[in-house]
């Protein structure tokens, strides 16, 4: 079934990547010390202003701030909506 959100003007819907679970030597972090992810994939964006059109696009791999966005809940994924200007780098 397809997502049915659909942001507006100059927003974004991002699905969050996983947190990390273990560190590169192999310890296991525990959930209460995970650290929030700040890379996530683009999965709907909305049309951009009538001056500014979006440079982003559906598929992106974006960096956000820590604290960037609004967290929702939609059929049991995480989704976080958040203006475009919050989004700092394409990878």
């Amino acid at each position: 079934m397809g997502l049915n959100i659909k942001p507006l003007a100059d927003r974004v819907l991002v699905e969050p990547a996983a947190a990390e679970t273990t560190t590169a030597s192999g310890l296991i972090i525990p959930d209460n010390a995970k650290e929030k992810p700040q890379k996530g994939i683009i999965v709907a964006i909305g049309t951009g202003t009538k001056d500014e059109p979006l440079t982003v696009k559906v598929g992106d791999t974006v960096l956000y701030g820590k604290y960037a966005g609004t967290e929702l809940k939609h059929e049991g994924k995480d989704y976080l909506i958040m203006r475009e200007s919050d989004i700092f780098a394409i990878i």
